[in-house]
């Protein structure tokens, strides 16, 4: 536009942001990484057995509750 002050760009700003180390987040890369390369199915199994080993347990809590529970009321009849 002038001759006289020509526009000349500024140089870019050095913006420097360390980067911490985050074990949860390299743990969620990690495990997205894993789905994306196709183990969906490793995983459902993965999630499923732990889903049963769960189950599991409840079913055993509840089972010990009620033998308990059928032999107070019977000791105490």
């Amino acid at each position: 536009m002038s001759i006289l002050f020509p526009k000349v760009r500024k140089p870019r700003e050095w913006d420097y942001r360390p980067i911490y180390y985050d074990e949860e987040k390299e743990a969620r890369k990690q495990k997205l990484a894993r789905l994306h390369h196709g183990s969906f199915r490793e995983e459902h199994e993965k999630n499923m057995s732990t889903q049963r080993a769960k189950n599991q347990s409840k079913l055993t809590f509840w089972l010990a509750l009620l033998v308990l529970a059928l032999a107070l009321y019977f000791f105490l009849r």
